[in-house]
């Protein structure tokens, strides 16, 4: 870890690439910035100006890779439109992940989009991040699709790559019979699927399969674990808090290392709207956790 005079920077993560994309391996998500507590709930907006300076200082400390999507919003704010407020002319090296599938209705219901609504979905990703091509979109699957074929829905996404709308294509919520589906329509560079330290033996597996088949791994909630979509419940392993004593670290940066020693193709998305812990998030990035540790979180 880096000492308080020493700079703290997403490269200590190491790198990977996207395609032809290189990467930082600690990223940022941008899931929890248009408003304040868990996401996608009734809570009050995130103020503006501390959502575009965390993003500003998200770069500054060397992330290079965002993830995203048009329904990420809140009444007042949307994470796509802080993105571009904030980072627009984008830098070369900054690679924006968005992900395609769900939507909100203007009534504000969930819905799931047909494959015919996908370019829909892509063009409104385009506009509010003032883009002209997307880097990397997910197409993310529904609950109810956990064992349905994906070959219409992602069919439909490898046209809008061949078309020049998408320059990587990846697959999120899904299973390795999916991504098998998918790699026969066309390449997939990363898959992300919510895991962590309590994730079971098929989740380690099918993370570790994605790295013989050369394809990046993402994991969702890696910090927030079972609180999912509402965030940390707070409540931490006696492992979990013996490593971090033992590192004099915060349980949150133990769990992102443990995802970084996972293997050299998983990536790491926390997100935050608060500024020091955007800092203690990179600087997990350069934690390295002994063998004694990860035995001991493996238990």
């Amino acid at each position: 870890m880096p000492s308080s005079s020493e700079t703290i920077n997403a490269s200590t993560s190491g790198t990977w690439k996207l395609g032809d994309l290189t990467v930082n391996r600690l990223g940022f998500g941008s899931m929890r910035l248009p408003q304040n507590g868990t996401a996608f709930t009734d809570g009050a907006p995130n103020d503006r100006d501390r959502a575009v300076g965390v993003l500003r200082r998200a770069v500054e400390l060397g992330v290079n890779h965002i993830d995203t999507a048009a329904f990420y919003f809140s009444p007042l704010r949307s994470a796509n439109e802080l993105i571009n407020s904030a980072l627009a002319p984008y830098a070369d090296d900054l690679v924006i992940t968005t992900k395609v599938g769900p939507g909100r209705d203007p009534s504000g219901a969930w819905v799931w989009a047909t494959p015919e609504q996908l370019r829909g979905q892509v063009e409104e990703n385009l506009r509010q991040l003032g883009r002209d091509h997307l880097d990397v979109v997910n197409l993310r699957l529904a609950p109810s699709q956990a064992s349905a074929s994906v070959a219409d829905h992602f069919g439909a996404l490898a046209d809008l790559r061949d078309a020049g709308l998408i320059r990587h294509l990846g697959i999120s919520h899904t299973t390795p019979e999916q991504l098998a589906e998918a790699r026969t329509i066309a390449p997939v560079v990363c898959v992300q699927n919510a895991y962590g330290i309590e994730s079971p033996a098929e989740d380690h597996a099918f993370l570790r399969a994605c790295g013989e088949q050369g394809i990046a791994f993402v994991p969702f909630f890696a910090i927030a674990g079972t609180g999912r979509e509402q965030g940390s419940n707070g409540v931490q392993s006696d492992s979990v808090l013996a490593v971090a004593r033992s590192h004099e670290v915060t349980p949150a940066q133990v769990r992102l290392a443990w995802t970084l020693h996972q293997g050299p193709h998983v990536l790491a998305i926390p997100g935050t709207g608060n500024p020091d812990h955007l800092a203690e998030n990179v600087a997990a990035g350069a934690l390295r956790l002994t063998g004694e540790d990860l035995a001991l979180l493996a238990r």
